[in-house]
């Protein structure tokens, strides 16, 4: 990422100081805890993309900003919960919000990140931009709870898979970019196409976290880690769906009833492989990535496309 972040470097400073404000509380307990938030913060992939996405579509603008803010913190707010409902002590190999301030702080602070997002934007009268972003919000809870109730039974098709990943992981990245384009153009053609790129790439994002559960490589979660917590990731997906019905009938038996067990987690691992899951979930990663370069490849070659193809590969290449 450091073209993206070279050609960045002087809005992200802006950003930086502007996101800080953003979080800022009145109230001691809270401000401690937003100030715990900003310091353990990732990799700033999504206002990158929202900065970029604005670059490309006309100059920086105090809007575009604004947007970069309110999906660093509306995506922030989203982990908050997670790590709630996942019940999760970590986050980016530290403690998580939850396993310091426990279930009704964290749910709290989550509650009350949303509701800085949005005065955020309504304070400035940025609508659109709102809008945008508040749909991937409501998206992002459709996917959770899709994904709740068909891992129950296992039987989930690729349709289905799709329709998660779309609106779980996938919505909130088309959304930035859509957000980002808005701000700088104020056209909606631009606004959807770089919408439409957005969620190819967001689609390709979620298809490597899935693969990464078959990597030997360090990649930050152990290897299994989606079979243990009976997710279907597309690997897992495709081979159930091309493979002999015994053979079917034992992984789903292992992943509900023995998938504490590091033996047979990694024989489904081996059986993942030898049907062709891992190869065929890479095309399909691959295929989304090449579709959203082509999206991209129809704005004029500057530095804010290559940043932003830069970006693309990385969601791809990445190895963590």
């Amino acid at each position: 990422m450091q073209l993206a972040q070279s050609i960045l470097q002087e809005e992200l400073v802006i950003f930086e100081r502007k996101f800080k404000d953003a979080m800022k509380s009145q109230v001691p307990l809270l401000d401690r805890i937003m100030r715990f938030i900003v310091n353990r913060k990732g990799k700033q992939l999504r206002p990158m993309f929202v900065l970029l996405s604005a670059k490309l579509c006309g100059p920086i603008n105090d809007p575009a900003y604004r947007a970069a803010s309110l999906v660093e913190i509306l995506h922030t707010a989203t982990l908050v919960h997670d790590d709630v409902v996942d019940e999760s002590l970590e986050r980016r190999k530290f403690f998580s919000t939850y396993a310091l301030w426990k279930t009704k702080i964290s749910v709290l602070v989550g509650d009350y990140l949303f509701s800085k997002g949005l005065l955020l934007s309504l304070d400035h009268d940025d609508f659109r931009i709102l809008q945008l972003l508040s749909d991937a919000v409501r998206k992002i809870s459709e996917g959770e709870l899709l994904q709740l109730e068909k891992s129950r039974s296992l039987n989930l098709s690729e349709d289905v898979y799709f329709e998660i990943i779309r609106n779980k992981t996938a919505s909130l990245l088309a959304s930035s970019c859509a957000a980002g384009a808005f701000a700088t153009s104020k056209d909606e053609a631009l606004t959807e196409k770089m919408r439409q790129f957005g969620e190819k790439v967001g689609i390709a994002f979620q298809i490597k976290d899935d693969l990464f559960d078959y990597g030997s490589e360090e990649i930050g979660k152990p290897t299994g880690n989606d079979i243990k917590e009976k997710k279907l990731t597309l690997p897992l997906i495709y081979t159930l769906n091309n493979i002999d019905k015994a053979t079917r009938r034992e992984l789903i038996y292992i992943i509900k009833n023995k998938n504490k067990d590091h033996e047979k987690v990694q024989y489904v691992i081996k059986k993942v492989t030898e049907a062709g899951g891992i190869e065929y979930a890479t095309k399909k990663m691959n295929a989304y990535r090449d579709e959203a370069l082509t999206i991209l490849h129809t704005f004029e070659d500057n530095d804010s496309r290559k940043g932003l193809e830069e970006l693309v590969r990385y969601t791809t290449d990445r190895k963590y």
